[in-house]
């Protein structure tokens, strides 16, 4: 294999490198923002059900009005 060659073949193992490590970290922050994502979206379910909860109680005590 000449010098040239494997120079070559270098170069395009290291840059593979840095993308696969490039691609790894933004995978951890995707992963990280999904959770937080996930977990806010928990929140206004959660906070919808009591509103919802709220707007029913209303509509029951107009039903008797």
């Amino acid at each position: 294999m000449s010098s040239e060659l494997f120079h070559a073949l270098d170069e395009k193992v290291s840059g593979l490198l840095e993308k696969y490590v490039s691609l790894k970290d933004e995978n951890a922050l995707l992963l990280e923002e999904i959770a937080s994502l996930e977990e806010a979206n928990k929140r206004l379910q959660s906070e919808r059900e009591g509103f919802k909860a709220g707007v029913d109680a209303i509509l029951s005590k107009l039903e008797g009005v």
